[in-house]
């Protein structure tokens, strides 16, 4: 029998319309159920969905590594490479450090001044650095400050704000005018030409004007 679902009319096999109401009857379905294992597989996704869980995923299969070392696929060669610890050694450098200048060696071998041994304040020491060493007499209003100032020894003027010029340099000491008006002398000899260096060595005596100097070396034990 067949049960109409609009009037609950039972009709017989075969009808395809309601006797009673007219209405069309619902064919009755002979599938088979799907398989219990087929339906639990089928139902996981949509419990897992309605849960509010992701399906899990099958992990992916571990790939064997190959045979001469190299990485396996999906591995990079940074995560392959071996660590290597540290040795605690200290790596010398590359480059050997630049050798101490021959100026700077030989200017820490001996001490230079000049000694005032005629004129003004007899005995009077002047230290000389390594370097530019300016002769002459202080004037701020000139820009003059030499290193060797004899301002107090020149009471005639003789000497110009800016007269000589004594450099320390390479293990050798030199004098030269640098444009004076009454002129530079190295042992009384001829005066200097302005601007040409010429080599003085220990108790030489140098005429700067009126004045008398000499130069004093003493080694630095």
């Amino acid at each position: 029998m067949i049960k109409c679902s609009e009037c609950g009319y039972e009709n017989m096999e075969g009808l395809d319309y309601c006797d009673g109401c007219g209405a069309k009857l619902a064919a009755v379905e002979g599938s088979a159920a799907p398989a219990p294992a087929a339906a639990a597989v089928a139902e996981a996704p949509a419990e897992a969905a309605a849960a509010g869980l992701e399906p899990a995923e099958s992990p992916p299969a571990e790939s064997a590594p190959a045979a001469n070392g190299a990485p396996a696929a999906g591995e990079s060669a940074e995560t392959t490479k071996p660590s290597q610890a540290p040795t605690g050694e200290i790596k010398a450098p590359t480059e050997a450090p630049a050798p101490a200048s021959a100026a700077a060696a030989t200017a820490a071998a001996f001490k230079a001044k000049l000694s005032l041994i005629r004129g003004g304040r007899k005995g009077q020491e002047f230290p000389l650095e390594a370097g530019q060493n300016f002769i002459g007499r202080w004037d701020p209003e000139t820009g003059s400050f030499p290193e060797v100032d004899l301002e107090q020894d020149d009471p005639e003027a003789k000497i110009s704000r800016k007269h000589a010029l004594i450099i320390i340099e390479g293990g050798k000491i030199t004098v030269e005018d640098i444009g004076s008006l009454n002129g530079t002398y190295v042992n009384r000899g001829n005066r200097l030409i302005p601007g040409t260096p010429v080599e003085v060595k220990r108790d030489d005596e140098i005429i700067i004007g009126k004045t008398f100097l000499k130069l004093v070396i003493d080694p630095i034990s």
